[in-house]
């Protein structure tokens, strides 16, 4: 896969795209399902992404709590995994909110990009103050020679399928759901950093992660399989939240013990898959009664992991 931070001056060989527009937070099943339809709309063209970064909602909303199911790089490999070539993550500031739809289409889309088709949800809005919907692209696309396939949301006994949805579960506390919704595990990625050390004093040592931008799920205890930076996925349990029981602090962090392993991951990126959700976030009365809880939850969480390890052999 190639990225590219802008649309000026590209390759002539990453240019004349199928390209799909959209900001494809989650890469979920809608996702690859517009996808899907632009291959089979151009087959002969290479398949493109075209989204934004930041998300626009951070841009202009830059106080909201944290929302994103996958950043640039998680979302990057996702699409990758179904295909995708060429992403133009394009940077969304002050200057490009102020362009307007018109322009969007005439610049970027065909002077820039070259685009020889256009596939998108038929709720896509581009331009400035989302000036520019479905309709306006259909007839500007047409002026240009663009083609341009607009597909139905893909949806389920419960609606349609979307970022919004999978967010909700997540919050609820139904990972398995977000996972039906995305066709993989949610997962929080991130660099191992050095805590308070305590997990270790009473035999859970556990790698601390900042959750950063990523959504917060329910606060609560998990399974988990952890990928590792070499492509091994260890099983493990771990806890989302403040630590209510040491006083930890207002914010929340992810902190995951890794079954039978003693490595050290200091500085390394890994990728905490959320699998089951064990029970929500409470105080104890002290270690003691924290250790044993922890025992309890780890017993739970390897007998989960281990279930459907069996179930999909």
């Amino acid at each position: 896969m190639r990225i590219f931070p802008g649309w000026t001056e590209l390759p002539a060989t990453c240019r004349g795209a199928c390209v799909a527009l959209g900001n494809f937070d989650g890469v979920h099943l809608g996702h690859a399902h517009v996808l899907r339809a632009g291959h089979a709309a151009r087959p002969d063209a290479p398949l493109a992404v075209l989204t934004f970064e930041p998300h626009p909602r951070e841009f202009f909303r830059p106080d909201d709590p944290p929302f994103r199911l996958t950043l640039s790089a998680e979302r990057a490999a996702a699409l990758a995994e179904l295909g995708v070539g060429l992403v133009y993550e394009l940077a969304f500031d002050a200057t490009f909110s102020d362009m307007g739809a018109d322009a969007f289409v005439a610049e970027v889309l065909h002077r820039g990009l070259g685009a020889r088709h256009l596939v998108c949800g038929p709720d896509f809005a581009f331009g400035h103050r989302r000036g520019g919907d479905v309709a306006l692209l259909t007839a500007r696309a047409e002026d240009f020679g663009i083609g341009l396939t607009v597909v139905p949301p893909l949806a389920d006994a419960a609606g349609p399928i979307s970022s919004t949805r999978i967010r909700r579960a997540l919050q609820d506390g139904y990972p398995e759901r977000a996972t039906a919704l995305l066709g993989r595990p949610w997962r929080i990625a991130g660099e191992v950093a050095h805590g308070d050390k305590r997990g270790r004093t009473i035999g859970f040592p556990t790698a601390n992660i900042a959750l950063g931008r990523h959504l917060e799920p329910a606060r609560g205890v998990y399974a988990v399989t952890v990928t590792l930076p070499d492509g091994r996925a260890v099983p493990g349990v771990a806890n989302i939240g403040r630590r209510p029981t040491v006083n930890a602090g207002p914010e929340s962090r992810l902190e995951a013990h890794l079954f039978d392993f003693a490595e050290d991951l200091y500085g390394a990126t890994v990728a905490v898959a959320l699998r089951h959700f064990l029970r929500g976030e409470r105080r104890f009365a002290g270690l003691d009664e924290l250790q044993a809880q922890i025992g309890l939850d780890a017993a739970h969480a390897r007998a989960l992991l281990d279930r459907a390890a069996g179930e999909s052999q």
